[in-house]
């Protein structure tokens, strides 16, 4: 074993040692070529040949990211017409170490990896000097006007795919848990309030009350609707409320526990529930074609979300057209995440990302996440005291899991409850909150859209 992973090594290096080999090569044919179509023209115009050769050095020079990240930016001119000096270079080689960070937790630490790669890796790319990677022309660039833009059509497919994995059973099985899933989105609307006081506090801020909406549905826990909120509200904030959605949503294991059981006693987290009913193939096929009527008379706003999700789980339930469902739920999926990692990543060019906005988003980010948690698993302790006997009584654990991360947060609630007592499965009980938090920030997604957008 040893043998083999010496010569492995070995041959990587030899691999790496070659393609410098072959660049070096191209590099000084590409620069001999330039040299001497320089002395050329140098010749014609009666310059000497070392003012040629000094010019080919510095053009060679002038094209290289080294000289990119060690200059400064051209000047721009902010939403006030003013114009203000180019941002340094040395920002944009932070921004590649950004990307790298986020590369790092989701190989080494498995923090939402199938989205922290893609977006890592686009946030490096947009950062590139010279590249013009996320400009204009460049494929990045496409990438964001055509999935996120104008028409976001990436989150939308992604709800398609969560549609065509989520089994609602759980929720039809205890309707009332749907409670938990709607007090969990208190935290989205109440951290909107809080970033409209900080755009008033603080000088360095400036939230609009559309920035503000979109940084609030971090609280939802639901990525893909954090997009497609930031891309319709405030698409300049949507790199940064990216990465915090994701990010905060890849620590849930570490961010709730501690709120649930500063929430709870000992007694309230050993509540036993007796298990669900079975839930009948009708009523898994009805309920998304209810909700989608529901939502078109009531919230319209909130049609695309939640329509591309019942379609979803129309494909699931019906059992006729199991490869569309098998499809969405994976290889569409699939695809989709990686073209929306990347549009995501452009967002996080320098000029953009670090500012003191992104600070505060950050912040925001975890406050109204925690929120979330805590009013949820507050509702399961208000619904208790209206429970007529114990037997009808929820552990409030599972209020925490009313969040959008599916199914993480529902494996939390568990892991807690069995913490308490180890004869306590509530993961198909916190499943109920669990997949109506992600009803639930689509529609709060609708509301704020339909308050605040256009």
């Amino acid at each position: 074993m040893q043998k083999s992973s010496f010569f492995t090594k070995g041959s990587i290096a030899c691999l790496c040692l070659a393609a410098l080999v072959c660049l070096f090569m191209s590099t000084d044919l590409f620069a001999a070529e330039a040299a001497a179509a320089q002395v050329e023209q140098a010749a014609q115009a009666g310059e000497a040949p070392d003012t040629a050769e000094k010019s080919k050095v510095q053009s060679l020079w002038d094209s290289t990211g080294l000289k990119g990240f060690f200059e400064r930016g051209e000047p721009t001119v902010d939403e006030n017409g003013e114009e203000q000096p180019g941002q340094h270079g040395i920002f944009k080689l932070i921004m590649i170490l950004v990307g790298l960070l986020l590369i790092y937790l989701g190989i080494a630490k498995k923090f939402e990896p199938l989205l922290l790669l893609p977006i890592g890796f686009g946030g490096i790319l947009a950062n590139i000097p010279y590249a013009g990677i996320a400009e204009p022309g460049g494929f990045l660039y496409a990438f964001y006007e055509m999935g996120i833009g104008d028409v976001p059509i990436f989150p939308l497919l992604i709800f398609l795919g969560v549609g065509a994995m989520t089994d609602f059973g759980p929720l039809l099985a205890n309707p009332k848990t749907a409670l938990l899933g709607a007090a969990a989105q208190f935290g989205i609307f109440t951290t909107l309030i809080g970033a409209l006081w900080l755009s008033s506090t603080f000088g360095s801020i400036n939230f609009s009350i559309q920035d503000a909406s979109a940084i609030g549905i971090i609280g939802g826990a639901d990525g893909p609707t954090a997009i497609f909120l930031a891309g319709q509200l405030a698409p300049d904030l949507l790199g940064a409320i990216a990465v915090a959605a994701y990010s905060y949503m890849a620590l849930v294991p570490i961010i709730q526990p501690p709120i649930m059981r500063l929430l709870t006693t000992k007694a309230e987290r050993e509540i036993e529930m007796k298990q669900l009913r079975p839930v009948r193939q009708i009523e898994k096929i009805v309920f998304p074609l209810s909700v989608l009527i529901i939502c078109a008379l009531l919230l319209p706003s909130a049609t695309p979300l939640v329509g591309m999700l019942m379609l979803g789980n129309l494909f699931k339930e019906c059992g006729v057209v199991e490869r569309l469902s098998k499809t969405a739920a994976n290889e569409l999926i699939n695809i989709v995440t990686i073209m929306l990692g990347l549009a995501v990543g452009s967002k996080l060019q320098a000029d953009k990302f670090l500012s003191a906005e992104t600070l505060g988003i950050i912040v925001l980010g975890l406050i109204a996440f925690s929120i979330g948690t805590g009013s949820g698993v507050i509702m399961a302790k208000v619904m208790n005291k209206f429970a007529k006997t114990d037997a009808g009584k929820i552990n409030p654990l599972i209020g925490s899991a009313g969040v959008s991360a599916v199914p993480m947060a529902a494996r939390v609630s568990n892991k807690v409850g069995m913490d308490a007592n180890p004869q306590n499965y509530l993961l198909m009980h916190a499943m109920g909150p669990n997949v109506a938090g992600v009803i639930g920030s689509a529609v709060a997604a609708g509301v704020l859209l339909a308050l605040v957008g256009g």
